[in-house]
């Protein structure tokens, strides 16, 4: 079967994080109930238009663990799903409860994204995070009483503040709660943020790759693998939502903001819930716009993509001997070639030297 995902938007939160760029709003609880509504009558307008069975969904934001489970879970309902479908919900630590856990649970939920960010106090306070060690610690063992058998836990370093010894802090307590998959991401400065606005707390590029070199390391150690440029699993618990994104998959998004890729068309969603709740109230489109790439350049942009992960790329899309050191036959197809430990901390630079694909006729 051809995988096919499932992004479910939830816009809400109680608080908006400084770096944070994403569609969120901390203003509009009212909307929850009109807008998981929304949410329901847009799936099955998709469903009547053909919506192929899914097999993987997310749903991220926002807070997803804002709005109440049984509201949630009655959206996730009303799209098919194939047999084996993975399906992820991203969790804030303070929201997450057994009762909680155990009705994403029986809807098929099986994996949880923790937002950990860091386990250091004066760290999570920079970015504007109100949970602590203890609250992640309890996530896990609620996750693994309940019987759920993968889940990741998501970091970030580079905030202001945060020392390499912080970071390695942080990692040796997510390694001690032996998770099957880690996210670590460097903290990029948004356009438009407070972040963006001060110059002062602006992560700098060389902490920043200490940082990844001991991510690399520490976790390595412990058998979670690399399979792309920010994520490491151990084997078996790769996201396969998150595969569909660097392998040019198809996926529909569903509510306000959500991106879609579908028969090589990009589009997204209206903005805000309040626009979005209006077009499916009065039967309207809530597509915003789209794009359509040319074929040469969807090729270069499957490429850039790939070379983010274990995959690699195929042998002859790089000058392997003008980046040595950079790249690396692939483990297991020597037709293909991986980024090295240090072509990670370059990636966007080897990215510019792929080789555009020659687009054939016909």
């Amino acid at each position: 079967m051809r995988p096919f995902g499932l992004y479910v938007h939830v816009p809400f939160c109680s608080a908006r994080c400084d770096y944070c760029s994403f569609a969120t709003w901390t203003d509009r609880h009212h909307l929850v109930d009109a807008y998981l509504a929304a949410c329901r009558a847009d799936a099955d307008r998709l469903v009547a238009a053909g919506l192929p069975e899914v097999t993987s969904v997310f749903v991220g934001g926002g807070t997803p663990t804002l709005v109440p489970g049984d509201g949630l879970v009655a959206v996730l309902d009303r799209v098919p799903r194939a047999a084996g479908c993975e399906v992820t919900v991203e969790c804030n630590p303070d929201d997450v409860t057994p009762q909680l856990v155990d009705t994403y649970l029986s809807a098929g939920v099986n994996r949880l994204s923790f937002g950990v960010q860091s386990t250091s106090a004066h760290v999570l306070a920079a970015l504007g995070r109100s949970h602590d060690r203890a609250n992640v610690e309890r996530c896990v063992e609620i996750a693994r009483a309940a019987g759920l058998r993968t889940f990741n836990l998501d970091v970030i370093y580079g905030a202001a503040g945060e020392s390499l010894d912080d970071w390695c802090r942080t990692l040796d307590d997510v390694i001690a709660l032996d998770p099957p998959h880690v996210s670590a991401y460097a903290l990029t400065v948004e356009g438009g943020t407070p972040l963006a606005a001060d110059p002062t707390r602006h992560p700098d590029d060389d902490d920043q790759a200490d940082k990844y070199l001991a991510a690399t390391d520490r976790l390595g150690r412990v058998g979670l693998e690399w399979y792309e440029i920010s994520n490491w699993a151990r084997p078996g618990h790769e996201c396969r939502h998150n595969l569909l994104y660097w392998t040019m998959g198809e996926y529909q998004g569903l509510g306000c903001a959500a991106h879609s890729h579908r028969d090589g068309r990009r589009f997204w969603n209206l903005r805000t819930p309040d626009r979005y709740i209006e077009a499916v109230t009065s039967a309207a489109s809530v597509e915003a716009a789209g794009e359509k790439l040319p074929a040469d350049e969807r090729d270069l942009e499957a490429l850039q993509l790939e070379l983010r992960t274990l995959r690699g790329v195929p042998a002859e899309a790089l000058d392997a001997e003008a980046l040595a050191g950079l790249v690396e036959p692939a483990p297991d197809d020597p037709t293909r070639v991986v980024l090295t430990v240090r072509g990670r901390l370059l990636a966007n630079e080897v990215a510019l030297r792929l080789r555009s694909p020659t687009v054939t006729a016909g």
